[in-house]
């Protein structure tokens, strides 16, 4: 990871919505080529701390930066999304390339249609995720490990710089759940590609993040993932819930990748 390099920047940014406040002064940095998961309890403000990230949502007060400047407009073209996965059903009319160019529609001319370079962008996105052979197919007939990889070919084809995952491994079995994981920390190292995903699943997300982001509507703690799961910080912050998740975490080991922040 480079430590220079800052991607995301938060500094007391505090979020309102309908006159609640949801987030109230959160301050951290994503550097660039990390993986960053943001994780708290249920209606903690991790959805909307992710829109606000990608210009959604706009602060009431503090700072936000993605890239060194506001997010929304044109910065958005820098970030790559990946919504939470719904199942495609298989009479779906679309093919895999069909889905893939939905994340060039920022990029498109004023007549909105995909030229030849728009097409070559697709057929990069889809190598990367090793799904290039499965271009013409329909994408409801895809297994759903399948379609999270033309999901994030969709992203990738959008930005290759920053990725926004929602909830990335919902509603995959285990086995698709490590291949698809495998993959993120391969874009990584191949893009130099920064990660932040959002979970509600916190033993996935701290065996498989560099750092861990522990919100409930205020930040509770940052920092190296082992240290933040072994952390009262975060009992504070999932309170009763962590009666269930101690029980999973008191079994789980973090894999051995090296943490550089």
């Amino acid at each position: 990871m480079n430590n220079d390099k800052v991607v995301v920047g938060l500094t007391g940014a505090t979020v309102e919505l309908d006159g609640r406040c949801v987030l109230h002064d959160i301050t951290f940095d994503v550097h660039e080529g990390g993986f960053v998961g943001i994780v708290g309890p249920n209606g903690a403000g991790k959805t909307t701390l992710m829109r606000t990230i990608m210009g959604l949502v706009r602060v009431v007060s503090g700072r936000v930066e993605v890239f060194g400047a506001p997010p929304g407009g044109k910065r958005s073209e820098a970030i790559g999304y990946v919504p939470q996965r719904q199942s495609i059903p298989a009479e779906f009319p679309a093919t895999v390339g069909d889905v893939v160019m939905m994340g060039r529609l920022r990029q498109l001319g004023p007549l909105g249609f995909p030229g030849r370079k728009d097409w070559q962008r697709v057929d990069e996105s889809l190598e990367l995720v090793g799904m290039q052979d499965r271009r013409s197919r329909p994408v409801g007939r895809l297994s759903g490990g399948e379609q999270r990889r033309v999901m994030l070919a969709q992203a990738l084809c959008a930005s290759t710089r920053l990725l926004v995952l929602d909830e990335p491994t919902v509603g995959l079995d285990l086995p698709a759940e490590h291949e698809f994981y495998a993959l993120l920390r391969k874009l990584i190292r191949e893009l130099t590609l920064t990660i932040v995903a959002v979970s509600h699943d916190l033993v996935a997300m701290a065996g498989q993040s560099d750092e861990l982001i522990c919100i409930n509507h205020r930040m509770h703690i940052h920092g190296n993932a082992e240290d933040v799961i072994h952390s009262h910080a975060i009992r504070e912050a999932y309170r009763c819930e962590f009666d269930f998740l101690g029980g999973e975490l008191a079994h789980h080991e973090t894999p051995g990748h090296q943490h550089n922040g």
